[in-house]
C-alpha cells in the first residue's frame, strides 16, 4: 500500500490544448477515491499519468514517497483494471490470473497459492480451469480484477471497469469492488462518469471538468455543500432542481413561490454580498405532498399548486415532473454536466421542468393539480455570473 501525491500536475497535448491543469490531489495509504465527471475533463489522462502510460507536462507525482515522473509503468508498482477484461482467450482463468507472476518468474508453488487465494476471495475457485468465453461479463471482470491482485501492488488504478457490464451487474460489482478494496485496504484510484457509481463507492470523490478540479471531498460533502452550479447539476439522480430567483430583503422570489429565508442562509447571503439576481437550488427530496403533511404543518404555510406532467414511480419513492412558470434559469454554460452525469434522469431535464420526490403514499396523477410543500433548511444559493455556491461558510 502507498500514498499517492500530486502536486500542480498539468497535462498539455503536442498542440497545446490543456488536458489536466494544475491539479493538487493526495490519495491516503489505503484511501479509495474516485475521479468523476463528463467526457473529456481529464479524469482518464489524469490516470495515465499516475501510471506511466501519459507523461507529464508539469508537476509531480510521487507514490509511497518516491517521484515516480520519469519511472516506467513497470518499476511504479501499480496495477491497472481496465473497462476492457483483456483476458487471454486461449488461456484458463488460472493461467490468466497468474501470468504477470510468471513473467516475474515467481516459482511456480508461490503462483500457484496466490491465485487459490485470490480466487476463493473473488468466487472464483470453481472456474480456475474455465476459459473466458466460458464466463459470463460479470465474471471476467472479477477474473481481470484477480489478476491486479495476485501481484499485491501498491495501488490498484481502474478505469471505468463496470462500463461493459449490464446495469443488474454494475450494482452487483460496485458492491464487491467496495467489499474487495475494504478487505484488502489497497490504495485505489477509480475513473467513472457515472456520479452514482462515484457516490456508493468512493471515500473521497475528485470532480472534473475541463481539466480542472471543482471540489474534492466524501459523497455526503458533495451533495450537500455543492462549491457551485457544476457540481450541484452533476451530484445527485435526479440532481438539483434550480429556479432563477429575486433576493428581496428575507426573502427569494421564484416561479414557485416566495421562498423565506432561514437565520442561517441570510447571514452567508449578506457576508458573500449576494447579487439580486440568484440562482436557487432545491433537491427533489425537499417537496413534499401536502396533504401528507402532518396538520400542524398543514395550517402553518400556503401548499404551492403545481400540475403533474410526468410521474414515475420506484416503490419507494414517487418522482412527480411539473413545469415551474417564467423563464428557465439563466446559468446554460454552467449546467451542461448534467447531460453527461449516468444519472437516468435529472431535474434540469428541459427549461423549467422541476422534479419531486415524494413519499410512496401519495395520491398524485398525471394532468391533474397537486400541492406541494418545500423545505427551505437546505436551500442553496448560486451566483449566475460565477457559479459559485454563496451559501456555504468559509472552511
Amino acid at each position: 500500500m502507498a500514498q499517492i501525491a500530486l502536486e500542480k500536475v498539468t497535462k498539455r497535448f503536442p498542440d497545446g490544448t490543456p488536458a489536466v491543469q494544475d491539479l493538487d490531489l493526495i490519495v491516503a495509504d489505503g484511501e479509495f477515491v474516485i475521479l468523476v465527471g463528463p467526457s473529456g475533463c481529464g479524469k482518464s489522462t489524469t490516470l495515465n499519468m499516475i501510471a506511466g502510460l501519459e507523461d507529464v507536462t508539469a508537476g509531480t507525482i510521487r507514490i509511497d514517497d518516491q517521484l515516480v515522473n520519469d519511472l516506467a509503468p513497470k518499476d511504479r508498482n501499480i496495477a491497472m483494471v481496465f473497462q476492457s477484461y483483456a483476458l487471454y482467450p486461449h488461456m484458463s482463468v488460472r493461467d490468466n490470473m497468474g501470468f504477470a507472476l510468471r513473467l516475474a518468474k515467481t516459482d511456480k508453488a508461490t503462483i500457484d497459492t496466490k491465485v487459490e487465494e485470490v480466487a476463493h476471495i473473488l468466487g472464483l475457485t470453481e472456474h480456475l480451469d474455465r476459459k473466458p468465453a466460458n464466463l459470463s461479463g460479470g465474471q471476467r471482470q472479477r477474473v481481470a480484477m484477480g489478476r491486479a491482485i495476485v501481484r499485491s501492488p501498491k495501488a490498484f488504478l481502474m478505469d471505468e471497469p463496470l462500463s461493459n457490464l449490464d446495469a443488474k451487474l454494475r450494482v452487483q460489482m460496485r458492491t464487491e469492488i467496495s467489499r474487495l478494496q475494504r478487505r484488502l485496504g489497497t490504495t485505489t484510484v477509480y475513473v467513472t462518469h457515472d456520479q452514482t457509481e462515484a457516490m456508493t463507492l468512493g471515500d473521497r470523490i475528485v470532480i472534473m471538468r475541463q481539466g480542472v478540479v471543482q471540489q474534492i471531498g466524501s459523497p455526503a460533502d458533495l451533495y450537500e455543500r455543492p462549491r457551485n452550479l457544476f457540481v450541484a447539476g452533476f451530484i445527485g439522480s435526479p440532481s438539483m432542481n434550480l429556479l432563477s430567483a429575486v433576493l428581496e430583503e428575507n426573502t427569494l422570489r421564484t416561479a414557485l413561490g416566495d421562498l423565506p429565508l432561514g437565520p442561517r442562509t441570510r447571514q452567508e447571503l449578506q457576508r458573500h454580498d449576494a447579487p439580486r439576481q440568484v440562482i436557487v437550488g432545491l433537491r427533489p427530496e425537499a417537496f413534499e405532498d401536502a396533504a401528507l403533511c402532518p396538520a400542524r404543518d398543514r395550517s402553518a404555510e400556503l401548499p404551492r399548486t403545481v400540475t403533474v406532467d410526468v410521474l414515475e414511480s420506484l416503490g419507494s419513492d414517487v418522482f412527480v415532473f411539473f413545469t415551474a412558470p417564467g423563464r428557465p434559469t439563466e446559468a446554460a454554460g454552467l449546467l451542461e454536466p448534467t447531460a453527461d452525469s449516468g444519472a437516468p434522469d435529472t431535474g434540469g431535464g428541459r427549461a423549467g421542468q422541476i422534479v419531486a420526490r415524494l413519499d410512496a403514499a401519495t395520491r398524485a396523477r398525471e394532468g391533474e393539480p397537486l400541492g406541494l410543500r418545500i423545505d427551505t433548511a437546505h436551500i442553496q444559493v448560486f451566483d449566475p455570473a460565477t457559479g459559485l455556491n454563496l451559501t456555504l461558510p468559509d472552511t
